[in-house]
């Protein structure tokens, strides 16, 4: 989601700095996070960004006002994108020189190969499981948007790829802003871990909203084109249940301790005009042993709007955020509280890497992608489709568990393809996919 960038400052912003300073117990004057001589001995972790939309240039202040609470310093060393105009023009706010700013369909090469520790992949999300295993493979921590990807073959490189972190000892960290928030760690401690209220019976999820991204048809003919406006379309975004709706999935999947087994989903187009995805998605998740879950989500103006989620226990209901006490924490004691959902997300990357504690989240975001990603099949098809033919069982539905949108993010460096049809959406019982 794009959003206001933030302009880098000395100091964070009051409300996020006092906010900070209450969230981790410390006095206005310490050293270390005035930028005193302590800080200036404090550790200092190099990043560079893949993407520098208004969600990059954010992610990137963020960190740097998640090193402030944490007492480290943070150097922005590379920005890649695929205009290198914007990489140029991000690099300036953050004192990037302009040769350390890199464009084109390859930029992200670039970056690997230069002195970054930590990675920061927020392209489109067609892009990230390419720009992923390219990251591990250079050895870098990364900070990952969601969702990771848009199809099933998607999702399964994010999964190996983390598994090669493992295996090499590196971080990952997803944009599932949920799982950073402290009310909803508490809230999933005890409830789920805990079991406070019971077993978990069902729920409903929602993301409701009016328009977004959209404004008229372009009728791509090259590949800028379809970068440049990558929320309109399948193949870049995964449409709105994938690029947006996977917060609210992810959030289900979390509480529910797995994947769905199945979902039976309707959908389609109201008021969209361009592009070629739906503006609105209604999807039943079961997730086995009579546990349901039902997923909406819109993009119509004018109309009722809900973000949120409502899991029904045995003994009682939760938003997932509304905090019952814990027994036991899920917080370590020195782990702060940061100012806002995406400054936490940072904040989590860096007391990762810091700490040396293993921290893989790319498994349990690519799962909740492609949960998503079966929930659009359903709607786009009008079928039942199944966990194990996406992600399990490459010979139940070879079609199914192969299923690669096109352009792929390979066939986006070498060129060559075929544009997709600007207001042509897939239509239940005939579509393939």
């Amino acid at each position: 989601m794009e959003q206001t960038p933030a302009t880098p400052s000395t100091l964070a912003p009051r409300r996020h700095f006092l906010a900070g300073m209450a969230g981790t117990g410390l006095a206005l004057g310490a050293p270390l996070i005035l930028g005193g001589p302590a800080a200036a001995q404090a550790r200092t972790h190099k990043i560079a960004l893949i993407g520098c939309g208004g969600r990059g240039r954010g992610a990137v202040q963020d960190s740097l006002d998640a090193a402030k609470i944490l007492g480290c310093q943070v150097q922005v060393v590379a920005m890649a994108d695929w205009f290198r105009d914007r990489a140029v023009n991000a690099g300036k706010q953050f004192g990037v020189p302009e040769e350390r700013c890199y464009g084109g369909p390859r930029a992200y090469q670039e970056v690997m190969a230069g002195d970054a520790e930590i990675v920061m992949i927020v392209g489109a999300p067609l892009f990230r499981p390419l720009h992923l295993e390219a990251a591990i493979r250079a050895g870098k921590h990364v900070f990952m948007e969601k969702p990771v990807a848009v199809d099933p073959p998607g999702c399964r490189r994010v999964i190996a790829a983390s598994e090669e972190a493992k295996r090499k000892g590196l971080i990952i960290v997803a944009g599932t802003e949920r799982r950073h928030m402290h009310e909803y760690r508490e809230t999933h401690q005890a409830l789920v871990v805990e079991q406070q209220l019971g077993k978990l019976y069902g729920g409903r999820i929602s993301f409701s909203i009016g328009h977004m991204f959209w404004t008229r048809p372009i009728n791509p003919k090259t590949p800028d084109d379809l970068v440049r406006t990558w929320q309109n379309w399948q193949c870049l975004s995964g449409d709105h249940i994938v690029e947006q709706h996977v917060h609210n999935i992810d959030t289900a999947l979390w509480f529910c301790g797995r994947p769905p087994v199945s979902a039976i989903g309707f959908g389609g187009r109201a008021r969209r005009n361009a592009g070629d995805m739906y503006d609105n998605f209604s999807v039943d998740f079961n997730f086995g042993d009579g546990l349901h879950i039902h997923s909406v989500c819109r993009q119509i103006n004018g109309c009722w709007n809900w973000d949120g989620q409502d899991f029904v226990f045995a003994n009682g209901h939760s938003n997932g955020s509304d905090y019952p006490k814990p027994k036991t924490s899920a917080i370590p004691a020195d782990q702060p509280k940061g100012p806002s959902d995406h400054v936490q997300e940072q904040i989590d990357v860096l007391y990762s890497v810091q700490k040396g504690k293993p921290l893989d989240e790319a498994r349990a975001v690519a799962e909740s992608t492609a949960a998503a990603v079966m929930g659009r099949i359903s709607a786009y098809t009008g079928k039942e489709v199944f966990w194990d033919e996406v992600m399990g069982n490459p010979d139940k539905k070879p079609d199914l568990y192969n299923l690669a949108l096109h352009p792929t993010a390979e066939e986006f460096e070498t060129g060559g393809f075929d544009m997709p049809t600007e207001n042509v959406v897939p239509l239940p019982g005939l579509a393939q996919r």
